[in-house]
């Protein structure tokens, strides 16, 4: 891949509202996840597609998996063996599933337990540990909370409760470390060295919204609501490069980043404000940038269509019986073979995923 991949091979439809959480399975990566605000989550294949009269063709739907959250999803991710998932929203909960049965295994926190997150939203789910043993959780109520996957307890194993504010976002090193990143609303990350139950806290200022960990570990990409991307290097903390465009924003919504095609690009969704859109002229269009992670510059901008049904489309009317302006906002993002392979794909308040690259 020598070129940034923008071609639209594939259209992921069939949520009833925003898409806010985006996963590739694990390897080999054949299928995505999407997670909605209609509660639902949904399985899919981008590479088995059927044509369609108005943009690229649709990927299969596989299954829904339904039934378990009461409010959005707003984050989930796959275990290693492709056979389990994890996902939360604004339950307070975090579920574990079977993939083949579509059915929770575990339940982790709830509003009739003392142990589960108590802000309401629970922003960001991960696996971690031998064997994906151990399961991540970051909310609102501003904490970190371990649980065992392999335990039938329903006490978190540890909570790390050192943020000022709702947790966004969490990583942690593909090589096994014992380590947890998160990302918070109080402009800091912090890194969990769990074993020696050591925290390094690097300030970013800026509310951070979205995490992502180089292959090696040794740099961190950090968004934030400060139209700025960082790279960081993990050794002594210092900010390698920044990226951000004058037509960029990020100031208000969590849109997420990631490093891309072997961690050549920095890519990004993009958050529209009002005066840029407007009837009829292309307010249902959002946008991917995407900058070359060595020297900085912005390499690429593409486009990201409305999708779906042009024929079936949902009009919003505003107080003064007008047709409201649709936003795009492109607002989350994954990349295949965490950021390896040679596909990426974008939600956000459409409701369809779009799916660029090869297949």
């Amino acid at each position: 891949m020598t070129e940034f991949p923008t071609r639209p091979v594939a259209q992921l439809v069939g949520s009833n509202g925003p898409i806010h959480a985006l996963t590739y399975s694990s390897t080999p990566s054949t299928y995505i996840l999407t997670g909605s605000s209609d509660r639902s989550i949904r399985l899919y294949n981008p590479s088995s597609t059927t044509q369609s009269p108005t943009g690229p063709p649709t990927g299969r739907l596989i299954q829904t998996y339904t039934g378990a959250h009461s409010y959005e999803v707003l984050s989930l991710s796959v275990s290693s063996q492709n056979d389990r998932f994890a996902s939360s929203g604004g339950d307070r909960t975090v579920f574990l599933w079977d993939v083949s049965t579509a059915t929770t295994l575990r339940r982790f926190g709830s509003h009739s337990t003392a142990h589960s997150h108590t802000g309401g939203r629970v922003n960001a789910v991960l696996f971690s540990g031998h064997d994906d043993s151990l399961l991540l959780s970051g909310g609102h109520d501003t904490t970190v909370r371990i649980w065992d996957t392999k335990s039938s307890s329903a006490k978190p194993v540890q909570v790390l409760s050192d943020a000022k504010d709702a947790i966004t976002c969490l990583a942690t090193p593909q090589n096994g470390e014992p380590e947890i990143i998160s990302g918070s609303v109080d402009g800091k990350v912090r890194s969990y060295d769990v074993r020696m139950g050591r925290c390094v806290t690097d300030v970013l200022g800026a509310p951070v919204t979205s995490l992502s960990l180089s292959k090696d570990g040794k740099t961190l990409l950090v968004g934030g609501l400060d139209n700025k991307i960082r790279l960081f290097d993990r050794r002594n903390g210092t900010s390698l490069k920044t990226y951000e465009h004058p037509g960029w924003r990020n100031t208000e919504l969590r849109v997420q980043s990631c490093l891309g095609a072997k961690e050549r690009y920095v890519v990004a969704g993009d958050e529209l404000t009002t005066s840029e859109v407007g009837i009829g002229n292309n307010q249902e269009e959002g946008k991917i940038w995407a900058w070359d992670l060595l020297t900085g510059k912005l390499v690429a901008t593409v486009p990201v269509p409305w999708g779906g049904d042009a024929n079936n489309k949902k009009v919003t009317i505003g107080r003064d019986g007008k047709e409201k302006a649709r936003k795009n906002v492109v607002s989350c993002i994954a990349w295949k073979e965490g950021g390896f392979g040679n596909q990426f794909c974008v939600g956000g308040t459409s409701g369809v995923v779009n799916v660029y690259g090869e297949l």
